[in-house]
């Protein structure tokens, strides 16, 4: 086996820092990851950070370490949080749950989906216009504001076809889906009486 290098040390967490690494993607640099996890864990600590590796779903990327009030160290964020609108939520968790759905029926493990399909999913929870151009225009900016984010990737042999990332189930877990879920039959039965 070839020694593991200072070299090797930054080229992953360089790349951690810029973006999450997938192991389909970035093999060698996924190896080196799980070689040196212990030390990519002692080196972003320092700014306060942790990585967060999934071996099974084969990803991994960096988080603000949670703040310890008993010690007094409170670092400032380095990892901004940013509130998604209610629509881009909203997507982010039909997708998830499309994960689930893939993973329950023992399917393909890739969950691919076209513009037609995204559309369907969003719209039960849009309201009603006559102007069905600037509907699917503002979807389709909620579905690019998914593909920045990350957790779709557009196919490139396949214009307007998406593969949903396996890294949103990091982001929007199994407690936060059932709370949703409820938020959503609220909602849904509020625009049920407005009607």
């Amino acid at each position: 086996m070839a020694s593991i290098t200072e070299a090797d040390l930054s080229t992953v967490v360089i790349h951690l820092l810029k973006a999450p690494l997938e192991r389909d993607a970035h093999p060698v640099l996924w190896q080196a990851l799980l070689r040196l996890h212990a030390r990519v864990h002692d080196y972003v600590a320092v700014i306060g950070l942790e990585p967060f590796v999934d071996e099974a779903e084969g990803y991994a990327f960096l988080r603000q370490r949670p703040a310890d009030p008993e010690s007094g160290d409170t670092l400032p964020r380095l990892v901004n949080r940013r509130p998604l609108g209610f629509m881009v939520s909203l997507l982010c968790v039909l997708l998830r749950k499309k994960l689930v759905e893939s993973d329950a029926g023992g399917a393909e493990v890739r969950v691919i989906l076209n513009r037609v399909q995204l559309l369907d999913l969003l719209r039960v929870y849009l309201p009603q216009t006559a102007n069905e151009a600037r509907m699917q225009d503002q979807v389709d900016r909620h579905i690019s504001k998914v593909v920045e984010l990350g957790f779709l990737r557009e196919l490139h042999n396949q214009p307007n076809t998406y593969e949903v990332r396996r890294i949103l189930k990091a982001f929007v877990d199994a407690d936060w889906l059932v709370d949703l879920e409820e938020k959503l039959r609220i909602y849904r039965e509020h625009g049920a009486i407005d009607a």
